[in-house]
């Protein structure tokens, strides 16, 4: 019984913090189910100790838990990234008077080297492109979705969700994202007339109904899943000989590095990722930096 009220309790408070973050904060579905993977954790080492409530956890209760997750053997960015959800977690309470203060604040993140973004050369990119066969709807339908994440950044899950109404191509451009968190961007010629040859020869075989909106569907005719893409992605690597450590990713990665690699402005590429924060975006900058120090270092004669 007493476990059931602690479960009760603390599920609450979470399930209002997820609640503000949908409503109020108009969140991606992403972010949700990050805070919701990373805060679960939390919920189970609250359980093993008998909290039942957040109200209750204090800058020890934080410590032990950093702990629990090192023992757990999860690598120190998973720590980091639980151990930040959980401080987000703590500044809603403390903004709606549930809790006077963050004991999440007082536990530091243990240093760690950040992982590089995996990019694609441009030759790379091109073999990735030449994948898809142009001789059946499938073929026609992932070319399209490569090209496009390719010319737009756009994440996966942005991908998967766009609809046929958000893609304009007399003017070239595509609608992304939410209404409070809308942005529109450009798309190049290529993938302009790999669009128009999937919504013209392929979609309208692929679809189960005739007022079905997503853009890219599935052999079933209903939304193309990010776990449907993902295999697609990973075949077509395969078949490219391609082996580095492909995620879907990959295409946003090197869309933003090749922009930043051929002089766009970093500003620009911020706005077309739509990144709230410019540091997200100066990972590729220093991500360049490495690469030509890297070439630098191993061409130079006297290196």
């Amino acid at each position: 019984m007493q476990g059931q009220v602690i479960e009760k309790n603390i599920y609450l408070q979470l399930n209002d913090f997820l609640s503000y973050l949908r409503d109020i904060k108009k969140s991606s579905d992403n972010t949700l189910q990050a805070y919701e993977r990373d805060l679960s954790k939390f919920l189970e080492f609250a359980r093993k100790n008998v909290i039942s409530s957040f109200c209750e956890v204090k800058t020890d209760t934080v410590a032990a838990y950093k702990k629990y997750l090192s023992d757990l053997g999860l690598s120190p960015s998973s720590v980091s990234r639980s151990l930040s959800a959980l401080r987000s977690m703590f500044q809603y309470l403390i903004t709606v008077g549930a809790v006077d203060h963050n004991p999440a604040r007082e536990i530091p993140n243990d240093k760690y080297d950040k992982k590089s973004p995996q990019v694609l050369t441009a030759k790379e990119i091109e073999l990735l492109l030449a994948q898809p066969s142009l001789t059946d709807v499938k073929g026609i339908r992932d070319k399209a979705m490569l090209e496009l994440l390719y010319a737009t950044g756009i994440k996966v899950s942005e991908l998967i969700n766009l609809n046929i109404d958000d893609v304009n191509l007399q003017l070239a451009f595509i609608r992304c994202g939410s209404e409070n968190k809308e942005r529109f961007i450009p798309i190049y010629p290529l993938a302009v007339k790999s669009l128009a040859n999937y919504i013209e020869k392929s979609r309208k075989l692929l679809v189960l109904h005739a007022d079905e909106p997503a853009l890219f569907v599935n052999v079933a005719g209903e939304r193309m899943t990010r776990q449907g893409f993902w295999k697609i992605l990973k075949n077509y690597a395969e078949s490219a000989k391609i082996y580095k450590d492909i995620t879907p990713h990959t295409l946003r990665h090197s869309f933003a590095a090749h922009l930043l690699e051929n002089g766009a402005d970093i500003h620009d590429i911020q706005e077309i990722l739509g990144h709230s924060d410019i540091s997200s975006t100066q990972r590729y900058a220093q991500f360049l930096k490495k690469k030509m120090k890297n070439s630098y270092m191993k061409f130079h004669p006297r290196a």
